[in-house]
């Protein structure tokens, strides 16, 4: 890439507070998103549901509780994003400290996945799933896994990059 293509090119460099602004909007924007879909659009889809269905009136709590429970790490995850935003705000993005966030991130990735995957087959083996949302939830799986196993690379990049600065701020 030539330097003057660089140069007026959209990738010009974005002071650090000023990104740290535009992630700290996003990860508003996420939390308020998954309220809405978690807190609001499931139970009344499931209310839905046992309105039109009301044989499967006994699966609207456990299946709204499951539902709930994958919230807890993608609410955590964004608690590590907030942070990482207020340390690029202080002009400190490359830091072990973001590396093991982003990390952290990944895990709970993984982890809501495998809580995601097996609680389906539990509720199958309950009678209270069906075998169609079960190869449903393994495509909402393997988005979550891909997810995940970006957030584990860049919280590797991002290490060798803190270590990169560390090294960095000790050459004169």
């Amino acid at each position: 890439m030539s330097d003057s293509l660089y140069q007026d090119s959209i990738y010009k460099h974005i002071p650090y507070p000023r990104l740290a602004k535009w992630l700290r909007i996003a990860v508003i924007l996420m939390a308020a998103f998954g309220a809405a879909v978690f807190f609001v659009a499931v139970p009344v889809f499931g209310q839905s549901i046992v309105y039109s269905y009301p044989e499967f009136s006994y699966c609207y709590v456990p299946w709204v509780a499951v539902i709930w429970c994958t919230a807890i790490p993608c609410y955590a995850a964004l608690v590590f994003a907030w942070k990482i935003a207020k340390d690029i705000g202080r002009e400190h993005p490359f830091t072990h400290d973001n590396a093991r966030r982003v990390r952290r991130i990944g895990q709970l990735a993984i982890a809501d996945v495998v809580f995601f995957f097996v609680m389906n087959v539990i509720l199958l083996l309950m009678n209270m799933n069906h075998p169609g949302i079960l190869l449903m939830a393994l495509g909402i799986c393997a988005a979550g896994i891909a997810f995940a196993v970006v957030a584990l690379a860049l919280g590797h990049l991002v290490g060798r990059a803190a270590e990169l600065q560390d090294d960095s701020d000790l050459t004169i």
